[in-house]
């Protein structure tokens, strides 16, 4: 009876270390079950052995995730063998659980929200906009606080559970059983941790691409283990270069040549003069969703509509990504995206190698001028702008305190009246970049909303309509000044949106936006034109460059969209996949699970190898700056 209670004892001890790794592993289920709840209306949408498949085929690196949690309580069970009851081991184990459940419950809460806005699985990209903390808070202010809230708790409240269930309290050491014998077998335990942290024994360690089983990249994405994910992006801050070779260099450069060949000269002249004035401005989040002359609703922008019926509009244009930097970046330096969280923006040492309009514009004589009612810290968007060397920026500081009246900072109608007031005394001919913020989360706005509801899309859809309305007030205004008919007046959107619909974050529609180019400098009988020029944001820049008879040669990803080229495309990045559109067609490419997630009837395999070779010589043109 002795001996078989010596030898339980013995048993319960050393069966801890693998109680403990259940509990993580078990508690990772939990949290893959509440995500795929809270993204129901996409987990309806697969097939119940799919949904399933997250579960099995996302084990390994939930193995992996639970081996890392796990290194810290095997060597405090190695401690507490060799020190006895010197060492508060149950304690210390009880307190590290503790910390590392809220520290996992809270990143996971996070995720459900970021995911259904973002559309991936949450990384390092939020630790970009730690510098803007205000701006943070207000990308959140859509948010259900009370229900995520309730959800941390309950998240937290599963963990006290399992730890209970599953692992309860370190027994002590059998009497008998030597110190040293009981450290070698922790020794044993904590070895064996090396197999799930790698999530096997096969040479490569286990990455994304290990648990993407699906076609389709939501069931690839709730397979993915969250706390891994995010320490993995914080680790590989710099992407491997590895995951975007496809081709031999010679090959994808044949490849891309046809995309920026141009077959006849350019002869398109819109412009009255080679030296107007240029107000620029970037519309937060304007998808061409809600524009009725890119095929999106009628009535939420009625002003750039009737705008785009006066001057040129280009009906056919995507972002060059999804987030605002990288649009910043693709507009004034008619560079592409990457498909990483942050983008070149957060590397200054790179963004000051890029040309820009800035500083094309500046070198014949033009003043210059950025505004942004926000904070320009966000994102790391003011050391670009530095960097282009605009003669003044004006940014949420700049304004009064009355003024600050959206989370955000000033409101559009605010900017807008900022930059008339200015251009009264701006030397001419001048570059006036500005961005505007009320269209962006938690779309706040300072008129009656003009749509009922008070779902996301109809609060979305009212920001809008109420940028739009601030741009009436400017364009109206502005008609009376004296400037205006010197001044060619480009708008376009930072990128798209999500909403109206919830396009999913590779879709081609999430990316379409915008593009008009109007105002007193246009030559009459281009007005009203309407072109179905494919192109992208990256093209903008030169168009607008050869338009002023300027150079263009510094921007190698920019293309003049009034000039033919022998295969004209758009090229669009989001995390970890590109699109490619044609005119044949269009397709969106996972890059973790290395085939198309998308591809509409007339997409050929050349075009598949185009997309990957624009994204292998751009993402190693980004490495090389």
């Amino acid at each position: 009876m002795r001996r078989r209670r010596y030898l339980w004892g013995v048993k319960n001890r050393f069966a801890f270390q693998l109680r403990y790794f259940l509990f993580w592993l078990l508690f990772f289920c939990g949290t893959r079950a509440l995500f795929l709840l809270y993204q129901a209306s996409q987990t309806a949408k697969l097939p119940a052995g799919t949904v399933a498949g997250t579960f099995g085929y996302g084990l390994r690196l939930d193995a992996s995730a639970a081996a890392y949690l796990s290194v810290v309580p095997f060597g405090l069970v190695l401690l507490g063998s060799l020190l006895g009851r010197r060492l508060p081991t149950n304690r210390l184990l009880r307190f590290y659980t503790a910390v590392m459940g809220v520290v996992v419950a809270f990143l996971t809460v996070a995720d459900l929200e970021l995911y259904r806005t973002w559309g991936f699985r949450l990384d390092a990209t939020p630790l970009q906009y730690l510098n803007s903390p205000a701006e943070m808070a207000a990308s959140a202010g859509n948010a259900p606080l009370l229900l995520l809230l309730g959800l941390f708790a309950g998240v937290l409240l599963m963990g006290w559970g399992l730890y209970r269930l599953v692992v309860g309290r370190l027994p002590a050491l059998p009497a008998g059983f030597g110190r040293g014998r009981a450290a070698l077998v922790c020794v044993l335990y904590a070895a064996l941790l090396v197999v799930p942290l790698r999530g096997g024994v096969q040479q490569i360690p286990v990455n994304q691409s290990d648990v993407y089983f699906a076609r389709q990249p939501f069931a690839n994405h709730a397979a993915v283990n969250l706390p891994w994910n995010v320490v993995n992006s914080l680790t590989q801050q710099e992407a491997d270069p590895a995951r975007y070779r496809f081709l031999p260099d010679s090959t994808a450069q044949r490849l891309v040549r046809p995309l920026y060949t141009y077959t006849a000269p350019d002869t398109v002249r819109l412009l009255r003069t080679a030296r107007p004035n240029v107000v620029f401005i970037i519309l937060e989040s304007f998808t061409g969703k809600l524009v009725a002359g890119t095929g999106g609703e009628a009535g939420v922008t009625p002003n750039l509509d009737s705008l785009a019926r006066t001057g040129v509009l280009f009906n056919n244009i995507y972002a060059a990504g999804d987030r605002s930097q990288k649009g910043l970046v693709a507009l004034l330096s008619g560079y592409p995206s990457q498909p990483t969280s942050g983008g070149i923006i957060k590397s200054p040492r790179k963004t000051e190698k890029l040309p820009h309009l800035r500083q094309a514009l500046g070198r014949v004589g033009y003043s210059s001028h950025y505004y942004y009612g926000g904070e320009l810290a966000f994102a790391n968007m003011k050391s670009y702008l530095r960097a282009a060397g605009y003669d003044r920026l004006t940014e949420r500081e700049n304004f009064p305190r009355s003024q600050q009246n959206s989370k955000w900072g000033a409101h559009d109608h605010v900017l807008f009246d900022k930059v008339l007031a200015d251009l009264r005394t701006q030397a001419q001919p001048f570059f006036v970049t500005a961005f505007t913020l009320s269209s962006h989360e938690p779309f706040e706005i300072p008129i009656a909303p003009k749509f009922k509801g008070t779902t996301e899309t109809a609060l979305f859809r009212n920001s809008v309509y109420y940028t739009d309305w601030a741009l009436g007030r400017f364009l109206q205004a502005a008609r009376q000044q004296p400037w205006y008919d010197n001044t060619l007046l480009v708008l376009v959107a930072d990128h798209g949106h999500t909403l109206p619909g919830r396009s999913v974050s590779e879709e081609p529609a999430k990316f379409r936006i915008p593009l008009v180019l109007a105002g007193g400098a246009l030559r009459p009988e281009v007005r009203g034109q309407v072109r179905a020029d494919l192109g992208s944001q990256t093209d903008v820049a030169a168009t607008l460059l050869a338009q002023l008879q300027l150079p263009t040669t510094d921007y190698h990803w920019s293309r003049n969209l009034l000039r033919p080229v022998h295969e004209p495309s758009a090229f669009y990045c989001y995390t970890d996949g590109f699109g490619f559109i044609t005119p044949a067609g269009f397709l969106a490419y996972d890059n973790v699970a290395r085939q198309p997630v998308i591809r509409s009837r007339g997409a050929t395999q050349r075009q598949v190898q185009q997309g990957q070779a624009y994204e292998q010589l751009s993402f190693a043109d980004y490495l090389g700056k």
